[in-house]
């Protein structure tokens, strides 16, 4: 193929694509978003709530750049077919406004704000007697200022391409607090005409009282980035597309979740089957080993609570030949397995291939796993 032609294809394929993306740019004031948060017309879903992060000191230097007038980057919201606007960038900003402004409602686990809380100003480091300030106390003029001060919308139109809506958030980087690899993959699944389902069956699962028994032991922080979550696809990911895994995990655990809430990837997901397998599994650790389902034996020879990925992986996994012929409810298998178990952690053998950096290879993956799976009796 001749550069000419070559170049022709190239433009022809470029054409076509840029035709199913249908974007419009609006500048808006932030009282006009503030209204359209309180009518329902903005929508910032639950998912980003949790991961509005900013410190009061990080909203107050916001509003201190609002007051001075400073350009700020634009937000990014998707058209919804009614017409409304879902937010997919901007919520550290426009979270600092609607609280400075005592209209924010956010209930994490780690912070909760309720409408009428009114930010107080501190640590503004340009001007320092915005400090101690709220809303209602600052002058008429400033006020007004901020109600008046404009941002850029870019709104990515209810008629364009998912697939191409997905691409473009997964893309976007605008100076915002840095997410997680499951908090991105929360907020860019939902683009993909199955991802808001499955989005939610994973927070679903994440919240099963065995898999929070077995998993006890998570800081705060891994919970808040949705690690939780994370370890629910990371089931899903190994036990049906282990075949595809090489070596990086994040990279293989998106590219998994994008195949099964694309529809025109044509794989599909058995959710009632899935969630069932799902749900023994985790029944029968809590039985067994509960809070020290994934914990280790130390030095002492002692099984200790504790979070080990590699356990994770070889106990979730390496139950699933297993789960047929396994009643959680039944005491006596569940005291036999809880012995297999404990002396499968105990194992020297498990130890080195559970230990230790250089285990993110699939051979190794499929060590621990068949460890776990070989030593469940066929009887049990």
């Amino acid at each position: 193929m001749s550069d000419q032609n070559g170049g022709a294809v190239l433009l022809e394929a470029v054409h076509n694509q840029v035709k199913k993306v249908q974007t419009t740019s609006l500048d808006l004031s932030f009282n006009e978003l503030m209204d359209m948060y309180e009518e329902g017309e903005l929508i910032i879903d639950p998912e980003y709530q949790r991961a509005f992060r900013w410190s009061e000191a990080k909203e107050s230097r916001f509003i201190e750049s609002l007051v001075l007038g400073m350009p700020i980057p634009p937000i990014f919201v998707i058209e919804q077919e009614e017409g409304k606007y879902e937010l997919i960038d901007g919520l550290q900003r426009l979270s600092s406004y609607f609280h400075f402004r005592g209209k924010l409602v956010l209930d994490a686990f780690d912070r909760k704000i309720a409408k009428g809380d009114l930010l107080e100003l501190t640590d503004c480091d340009i001007v320092n007697e915005l400090d101690g300030r709220r809303h209602d106390d600052l002058p008429t003029a400033i006020q007004i200022r901020l109600k008046r001060h404009f941002i850029r919308v870019e709104v990515i139109g209810k008629d364009s391409d998912q697939r191409l809506r997905y691409h473009m958030f997964k893309r976007l980087n605008t100076g915002g607090e840095t997410l997680s690899e499951q908090e991105i993959r929360n907020c860019t699944v939902r683009l993909l005409d199955g991802g808001a389902k499955f989005m939610k069956f994973l927070g679903e699962l994440s919240a099963l009282e065995t898999f929070r028994s077995c998993t006890d032991t998570l800081t705060d922080e891994a919970k808040q980035e949705r690690f939780d979550q994370e370890l629910v696809l990371r089931y899903f990911a190994f036990k049906n597309n282990r075949g595809a895994y090489r070596h990086d995990v994040s990279d293989f655990m998106t590219d998994y979740m994008e195949a099964i809430t694309d529809s025109a990837t044509g794989q599909t997901f058995a959710y009632d089957e899935e969630r069932a397998a799902f749900t023994k599994t985790f029944q029968i650790l809590a039985n067994t080993l509960g809070e020290k389902a994934f914990g280790w034996v130390n030095k002492n020879g002692t099984l200790v609570r504790g979070f080990a990925v590699y356990h994770y992986e070889a106990f979730t996994l390496g139950l699933q030949t297993a789960l047929s012929r396994i009643d959680p409810a039944n005491t006596v298998q569940t005291d036999r397995l809880r012995t297999v178990f404990e002396n499968i952690k105990a194992d020297q053998s498990f130890i080195a291939i559970t230990t230790g950096g250089g285990r993110n290879s699939r051979g190794a993956l499929d060590n621990r796993i068949n460890f776990v799976e070989q030593r469940i009796p066929q009887d049990v």
